[in-house]
């Protein structure tokens, strides 16, 4: 038995999918532990595109069990959206291969409202938000006031009575600045017939992860979002309302740190943001580059992606955190046709050098990038299948990644297909 988590040790969209994809394939159960639909996973399977937003991207396997874990906050009508979308391309989800955690806290209309007002009132201090409601949802559980799973399902009577009042409340706050009253009748109904198709999945999940475990089986852990929009150590406020590093997946899941035996690191070979905050190696040229190649779209969203030159200080401060034991470098070939490539060792701001970076927004807005100069290796990447035959200055280049973060690269990623991925 291997249990491993798979992190993302920048702001997301590192292509995290796709290495859970590939390590799914000696696993037996795959978890997500955290997030909403606000994240994505985008797979390429046999030149199928697959873009999964609440379900594990272990569905893709067949034999593989995928749980949904407490931590998770889940729109039970994009869930279902979700399940009849992969239905159509042939992947069917059914409670023997996907069961939804009882403790897991639901999305309601009225957050994705909620999310849509606050930061229409923010204006240009906006967090950048995907408004599905995810923010407000978090903030209804730590107030102690959201609705779980169980709920749903397992007492419509006081369900359908609390929401009732809920909605009421909100549609208060609404119409005092102009937003359309939600019909609360007609969420009522949506709810009750989703729960009746959600039945079968909700389960004690944490009982469940435990007996297989017993039982010798392999957890993988799917982590959402990226270390950068953690609640705790990210770009605060410009955040998700999740703590998206490692320990996440042991409170989002009821597995204890003990039964962890590996954390995986997974970085781009550069550095992409979606949304606001700061973003200090951001470069404009190399974002055009990308866009005009058709890549760096948001899977959730979308929009254009922000790029830059890879920021090994943000790296740095995700292995420490995370705990990484080996990193996962994806894209490589993004940067196939560089001359020059600059990464960025470390900051400096007002006349100090920083290896790490600060806590303040305003701190992280103010600093200055300062860059090495690495040389590219000007060939073509994608159909390299063994790491030994990587240019040497791709080898390099990943070997400096290795020195500055003090972690071992196992995995290169060197184009979006399932078998374009080096293991060292």
């Amino acid at each position: 038995m291997s249990n491993t988590i798979v992190i993302g040790a920048q702001w997301g969209d590192e292509g995290k999918g796709k290495i859970v994809d590939l390590l799914t394939e000696k696993t037996d159960i795959v978890v997500r532990p955290q997030g909403g639909n606000n994240a994505g996973h985008t797979v390429i399977s046999d030149g199928v595109e697959y873009i999964l937003h609440l379900i594990p991207s272990g569905i893709l396997w067949p034999g593989k069990q995928c749980v949904i874990g407490n931590g998770v906050v889940m729109d039970p009508i994009a869930l279902l959206g979700e399940i009849d979308g992969l239905a159509e391309k042939g992947i069917h989800v059914t409670p023997e291969n996907m069961m939804i955690s009882s403790r897991a806290h639901l999305v309601m209309p009225f957050h994705r409202e909620m999310d849509a007002y606050r930061e229409a009132c923010k204006g240009d201090g906006k967090i950048g938000t995907t408004k599905r409601g995810i923010g407000p949802t978090y903030g209804d559980k730590i107030d102690r006031i959201g609705f779980r799973l169980h709920d749903l399902v397992g007492d419509p009577v006081n369900f359908t009575e609390r929401l009732y009042s809920r909605i009421s409340d909100c549609n208060t706050l609404f119409e005092s600045v102009g937003m359309e009253k939600l019909d609360a009748e007609a969420i009522g109904r949506d709810l009750l017939a989703a729960a009746e198709r959600l039945a079968p999945y909700c389960a004690d999940t944490v009982g469940f992860l435990h007996a297989a475990m017993k039982e010798g089986k392999s957890l993988l852990f799917e982590g959402a979002q990226g270390t950068y929009l953690d609640i705790d150590q990210g770009t605060y406020p410009y955040v998700t309302s999740s703590n998206t590093t490692s320990g996440g997946a042991c409170t989002g899941s009821g597995v204890p740190p003990q039964k962890i035996d590996r954390v995986v690191g997974v970085t781009k070979a550069y550095t992409t943001r979606v949304g606001e905050g700061p973003f200090p190696t951001q470069n404009d040229t190399l974002a055009d580059r990308f866009h005009k190649m058709g890549r760096e779209f948001g899977a959730t969203t979308g929009r254009k992606r922000r790029c830059g030159w890879l920021d090994l200080v943000l790296v740095r401060y995700a292995a420490m955190v995370n705990g990484f034991d080996d990193l996962a470098i994806t894209i490589l070939d993004g940067l196939d046709d560089c001359e020059e490539i600059p990464v960025c060792t470390h900051y400096e701001l007002d006349g100090e050098k920083l290896l790490l970076p600060p806590a303040s927004a305003k701190d992280f807005e103010r600093v200055v990038p300062v860059y090495e100069n690495l040389p590219g290796w000007q060939s073509d990447t994608t159909a390299i299948e063994h790491y030994d035959d990587l240019p040497a200055n791709a080898q390099a280049y990943l070997a400096r990644i290795e020195k500055e973060t003090d972690t071992r690269v196992s995995m290169v990623g060197v184009g979006p297909s399932r078998d374009q991925t080096i293991i060292r």
